[in-house]
């Protein structure tokens, strides 16, 4: 059951308000979450429904016309890996191949509701194209704000949808210093900012309870730039065990790659550990965010569930990238950074070949042609693994 008082919340000063207000920060300037919802049951889901909008039930407010192209439902498949046997969720089955379609489609049904009918994101890629896509579906005017250094077919995608580009020069955060300038003009539609995006990407949590015969796994482990699916994943298992559909969280495991992991850094420093680390260019650039927003409520859930954190080199991402290919699952580096993960924690003893673990596969290598057109353009040897 929906609460009637729902309401954003900024969790750094305790101050409320009202879902109505056309808002995507607080005033102090501190990213929003939405405040906590009691989560819903089996009964709850609008079983005819093959999107997120199944789980519509577990939303703050109801969506009269829900913008849809089909996201969620994505496949959840178990392959060998070492000695492990882990659950791949491939997000790249969402229409415009990355897991942010789920946050998009209900922010953008959210703000069209509110009868705001122009937009605007920054993105390296995945969350422009998900917002341009959802914005033409929903008939909404959409600019979209890039790093110059965003790969080529991104880019394309984001312009097929009729949405505006602007390529900006300089690193990922000068995309959003030029947002906040001209977000004075048009609504800052925001996947890191904009409370609504993670009430999509709880859907993930949702959608693997169901998969797992309406369970918990016991760990997820997770490509983290901004954090939107760490904290999908535990807004929407903390909304399980309070409706008592589950009696555990699940450990979530945020892996990085190491030169741009100021998550891992924080992490493994503590609350008073010196957490400075160099910034590289990485492989991995759809998680190439230096100033995660929302990085105490990441810390936070990381460490509410017991989980923890993973960088890893650019060889190890490379390498995982190869060994998804030879299970045939076509992964951007991005994602490829999760399954880079897996060993890494196994070893460390952190997960164990008896539990179930997800890992989540964000974005297809289709996304990052380029890079797999030179990765893939010279005969290796076939590693050991066996699927």
């Amino acid at each position: 059951m929906r609460p009637q008082e729902a309401c954003y919340l900024d969790p750094r000063t305790g101050t409320a308000y009202a879902l109505t207000e056309r808002r995507w920060r607080s005033d102090d300037g501190n990213p929003m979450m939405t405040s906590a919802l009691p989560g819903i049951g089996r009964d709850d889901i609008a079983t005819r429904e093959r999107s997120v909008w199944r789980y519509q039930a577990a939303l703050p407010v109801r969506i009269e016309r829900p913008v849809s192209l089909g996201e969620g439902c994505t496949p959840l498949l178990q392959k060998n890996w070492g000695m492990l046997r882990p659950h791949f969720k491939l997000e790249w089955f969402n229409p415009t191949s990355s897991f942010k379609d789920r946050g998009a489609s209900v922010m953008v049904s959210f703000l069209r509701q509110l009868g705001i009918d122009s937009i605007l994101e920054d993105s390296s890629g995945n969350g422009g194209a998900a917002i341009a896509a959802s914005g033409a579906a929903a008939g909404m005017k959409v600019k979209v704000l890039a790093p110059s250094y965003t790969p080529e077919p991104k880019v394309a995608q984001i312009a097929a949808f009729g949405a505006q580009v602007q390529l900006v020069a300089g690193p990922r955060e000068e995309s959003e210093k030029e947002a906040f300038r001209q977000s004075a003009d048009i609504f800052y539609a925001s996947h890191n900012w904009h409370p609504f995006f993670l009430q999509g990407t709880k859907s993930l949590a949702y959608e693997l309870w169901e998969d797992l015969w309406f369970s918990a796994p016991d760990n997820i482990i997770v490509p983290a730039g901004a954090g939107s699916n760490v904290l999908g994943c535990y807004i929407g298992f903390k909304e399980l065990l309070a409706a008592g559909q589950i009696d555990r969280l699940p450990r979530i495991f945020a892996a990085q790659p190491f030169n741009c992991s100021p998550i891992d850094a924080r992490f493994a420093a503590g609350d008073s550990g010196d957490s400075a680390r160099a910034v590289l260019a990485t492989i991995a650039e759809g998680t190439a965010i230096k100033h995660p927003v929302r990085m105490p409520e990441i810390l936070s859930a990381l460490r509410e569930t017991g989980g923890g954190t993973v960088a890893l080199t650019e060889d190890q991402i490379e390498s995982a990238v190869r060994r998804l290919a030879e299970a045939g699952l076509y992964a951007e580096p991005t994602s490829a950074t999760a399954a880079a993960a897996i060993e890494v924690l196994a070893q460390r003893g952190l997960i164990a070949e008896r539990e179930t673990t997800v890992v989540l596969l964000t974005g297809t290598g289709l996304k990052s042609t380029q890079f797999m057109t030179e990765l893939f353009a010279s005969p290796t040897e076939p590693s050991d693994l066996v699927v």
